[in-house]
C-alpha cells in the first residue's frame, strides 16, 4: 500500500496516479485516511461482466466523455449505446431550445433543397 498526503497530491496528481498502478495509494488528510485511488486496469476491475458499460455510462451522462467514446469504452457500437443510454432515460442529445430551433431550420431547409 502506498500513501500521499493531500497537499502532495495537489502538487504532483500524476506520481499518485502513476502509483495507483501498482498499489492501492491511501489519500491521507493531515493524519487521517481521507481517499482511497485504485487503478482500475491494474485491479483488473474493467474486465468484470457489466463494468464497462456502466462506467461508460455514468462518464457519458455527467458529460466527461461524448457519445463516441463512451460506445467505444463500453464497447458497443455508437448505435448500440445510444439506445442503451436511452433506455435508462439519458438523452442522447442535449440542446436547449434556441438550438433545437436553429437545428430544426437547418433540416427545414435541407429537405427544402432535396
Amino acid at each position: 500500500m502506498e500513501t500521499v498526503n493531500v497537499s502532495g497530491l495537489k502538487n504532483n496528481p500524476s506520481e499518485a496516479l502513476r502509483m495507483s498502478h501498482r498499489d492501492v495509494v491511501v489519500v491521507m488528510n493531515r493524519d487521517r485516511p481521507d481517499a482511497l485511488m485504485v487503478g482500475v486496469e491494474t485491479a483488473g476491475m474493467l474486465e468484470a461482466k457489466g463494468v464497462k458499460p456502466a462506467l461508460a455510462t455514468a462518464l457519458f451522462r455527467d458529460g466527461h466523455l461524448s457519445l463516441a467514446r463512451s460506445a467505444r469504452l463500453a464497447e458497443m457500437s455508437v448505435a448500440e449505446f445510444a439506445a442503451h443510454v436511452s433506455r435508462l432515460g439519458i438523452p442522447v442529445v442535449r440542446l436547449n431550445a434556441q438550438e433545437t430551433t436553429r437545428d430544426l431550420d437547418t433540416l427545414d431547409q435541407w429537405l427544402a433543397s432535396s
